[in-house]
């Protein structure tokens, strides 16, 4: 599983596995996103799995589904949000990483 850090306090990557969690817990995360809705893609896990094992590696968790090319304001505030509320450093996944990395982006400029 390879991530990319994009501050000191958050990480994306593409899509995880609920076997992943373990890695991500002992590279010092403290919290997951996931930013892929359900049923993108034939086969890929859903957020209540990874959920579920994020939770019981004891990790925080929040499901903000973007659907791709499309992030709203909507989309920008929640993550914002989770941000603020999670513990961090927060680990966000998506299919490929990009429309994390955008939300974060989004919400930096926002800030500005």
């Amino acid at each position: 599983m390879e991530y990319r850090e994009i501050s000191d306090d958050y990480s994306v990557s593409g899509q995880i596995q609920p076997e992943d969690v373990a890695a991500i817990k002992e590279a010092g995360f403290k919290s997951v996103i996931c930013n892929r809705p359900d049923d993108e893609q034939p086969g890929q896990p859903s957020a209540q799995s990874i959920g579920s094992a994020v939770e019981a590696a004891g990790l925080a968790f929040r499901y903000i589904p973007v659907i791709s090319g499309q992030i709203t304001a909507e989309n920008v505030e929640d993550q914002a949000e989770a941000l603020d509320e999670l513990e961090g450093p927060v680990f966000a996944y998506c299919r490929s990483g990009a429309r994390c990395t955008n939300l974060y982006g989004l919400i930096q400029q926002s800030k500005g």
